[in-house]
């Protein structure tokens, strides 16, 4: 099979498409055909050497898939209501940049109704992302209201939209008017330049100063001082990724005033049972959704696989508004 494999760590054209052989799905897994791999921020930093894949996984980048079923454990998928043929998405712990792709059928979701494989490719890293430490660790309820630091991402627009269907009120941060502008139009009910504008300052004006109940931080470094300024009484800092930098110096006396709390997770490295019920909740509570149109995946632009370069670069230039795949049928 081709794959895009990374030749050294460095800049995006160490990607190169090579060969590889088929990889076999063992007890519990099935192996799709890949169709279409979503390109996320965890790959870029793999390629750049500062994220090795978990004991066991591929050393091949991407983190998502979607595609057909052409093996598998017959009891397993029999257990999960899949069979040969299937359209599925799933997640993987690496091995996504491949023409096959191994998946644990825990991890494996149908493709919602009326979505094309490619848009499907989009949906597992960010949704079981955004699920677990919006709705899970962050615990948002119907009322509350949520900041989102980097709302065009592609963790940003899937979390936009699925506060916003659960009831929640949602504020973003982005880098320049036109990412603000999308993010309104997605749903967000207030958009924060961040480059020209003081977000905690704009938190206080539109909460009256009150402060917003959870917040999904992409950043860290010296943003945690300012978030928990921002938070309200019993809020909670959800940190899932540390583009600012590992350290931080905040007020603790307003933690323990407010009875904040400070939290983070990376998904990655955990076990398939943890994500099994992730896909557990997705499929009952998000796809019904999906297939209905009120949420949908938003897709920047899709590269083939053996311009996986570009795609890289694209991600890096921080230029995209939603997610960046690669396409497989047509090289």
């Amino acid at each position: 099979m081709r794959a895009v494999e990374i030749t050294a760590f460095g800049d995006p054209q160490v990607l190169k498409l090579g060969e590889r052989a088929v990889p076999q799905a063992g007890q519990g897994e099935l192996c799709i055909r890949v169709v279409a791999s979503g390109v996320n921020r965890p790959d870029v930093i793999q390629r750049k050497g500062h994220y090795a894949p978990p004991p066991g996984a591929s050393d091949l980048p991407g983190l998502e898939v979607a595609g057909v079923v052409v093996a598998g454990d017959a009891v397993a998928m029999a257990g999960q209501g899949l069979k040969l043929g299937d359209r599925v998405c799933a997640l993987v712990a690496g091995g996504g940049y491949a023409e096959y792709c191994v998946a644990p059928v825990a991890q494996c979701l149908p493709v919602p109704e009326g979505l094309s494989d490619v848009e499907a490719a989009c949906l597992p890293e960010t949704f079981f992302t955004v699920w677990s430490n919006v709705f899970d660790r962050g615990a948002l309820q119907a009322g509350e209201t949520l900041l989102i630091q980097g709302g065009s991402s592609g963790i940003g627009v899937t979390a936009i939209q699925l506060a916003k269907a659960f009831g929640a009120k949602v504020i973003v941060t982005a880098g320049s008017d036109e990412k603000c502008q999308a993010c309104l139009a997605l749903g967000a009910d207030e958009a924060i330049n961040y480059r020209s504008q003081d977000f905690v300052a704009e938190v206080a004006r539109i909460t009256a100063g009150k402060g917003v109940d959870v917040i999904l931080d992409m950043v860290a470094g010296d943003y945690v001082a300012r978030e928990v300024e921002a938070l309200a009484e019993d809020g909670r800092l959800v940190i899932i990724a540390v583009q600012g930098g590992i350290k931080a110096e905040f007020n603790a006396g307003l933690v323990l005033r407010r009875r904040l709390q400070i939290t983070g997770s990376t998904l990655r490295p955990r076990p398939v049972a943890f994500k099994a019920a992730i896909a557990q909740a997705l499929q009952a509570k998000v796809w019904p959704l999906l297939a209905a149109g009120k949420v949908r995946p938003i897709i920047h632009s899709q590269f083939t696989a053996a311009h996986a370069s570009q795609a890289h670069a694209l991600m890096e230039s921080n230029q995209h508004i939603g997610k960046i795949v690669l396409t497989w049928d047509q090289l």
